[in-house]
């Protein structure tokens, strides 16, 4: 009995052996069932993002290839025209840049024809003005005076530049380049003809001594005058306006008589005054 027991024992411990044998094999056949079926799954995701990510850059290429067999299928025709179309484009700007700068060129000549003109013109005018002004300034040299008495009166003393005459004051001889006219002290002196008061002055020989320019380089020069507040320098004086009035300031000639002592240059030479003027 023993004996069978044990016998009993060994099988009941080989088919515990065997169906923990068995379990392990099932499980492991299990794992090893859904390990696959996950990989399967995990692999069908791939493919199918795959797929999508393809389907993406297959679109992107078509397009692409789209666009550039649009190009390369152009006809020679069409290729011709468009080649025209730009060649008149690039002609069409040509053109207006070398008009653009065919009126600027033309503006600037023309800018350039005007100064000339204008300085040419402006040129002529001064030139004109010049001609006039010299041919003005040649028509008073030889113009012809007309002298007229600065007063009427005696001479009491005539013109001697080249020869000797007595001088009460003086007590001695001497030339004498004008003439003395007698007149009442405060006698109205005038121009003797139309021109410019150059200068009035006190002279230390003949006193108050107004001088006057005229046309034809002539001058006259009224000396032993009392006043000669009636005209300025620079002022212009007709013939016959008074210039001032008969005194006794000349310090050569004050022992004489109240006279106008009156002399006439011409070209800055002494003249005598009654070759040209009745007194």
């Amino acid at each position: 009995m023993g004996v069978h027991f044990k016998e009993n024992e060994e099988k009941i411990t080989m088919g515990m052996i065997i169906s923990g044998i068995v379990i392990i094999g099932i499980l492991m056949a299990s794992l090893i069932v859904y390990m696959l079926n996950v990989n399967n799954s995990k692999t069908e995701g791939d493919s199918e993002i795959l797929q999508g990510q393809f389907g993406q850059v297959k679109e992107e290429n078509d397009d692409d290839f789209e666009s550039v067999s649009i190009d390369i299928g152009k006809t020679v025709n069409e290729a011709t025209n468009e080649l025209n179309s730009n060649t008149s484009s690039k002609n069409e700007n040509t053109a207006a840049q070398n008009t653009s700068s065919k009126n600027t060129t033309n503006t600037a000549a023309n800018n350039t024809t005007q100064n000339t003109t204008t300085q040419n013109t402006t040129n002529t005018v001064e030139t004109n003005a010049n001609t006039t002004s010299n041919e003005v300034e040649a028509n008073k040299e030889n113009e012809e005076v007309k002298f007229e008495a600065p007063i009427k009166g005696e001479i009491i003393r005539e013109f001697a530049p080249d020869s000797l005459v007595y001088s009460e004051t003086l007590e001695e001889w001497v030339t004498h380049n004008g003439v003395d006219i007698k007149a009442d002290k405060t006698s109205v002196v005038k121009a003797a003809a139309s021109g410019t008061v150059f200068a009035i002055k006190n002279d230390p020989r003949y006193g108050l001594t107004v001088i006057v320019n005229h046309a034809g380089g002539y001058k006259t020069v009224y000396s032993n005058l009392l006043t000669a507040e009636f005209v300025v320098e620079g002022e212009e004086i007709e013939a016959g306006q008074t210039i001032g009035t008969v005194g006794n300031t000349a310090t050569f000639e004050f022992l004489d008589d109240y006279h106008l002592h009156f002399e006439l240059m011409k070209d800055g030479e002494y003249v005598n005054p009654g070759s040209c003027m009745e007194f």
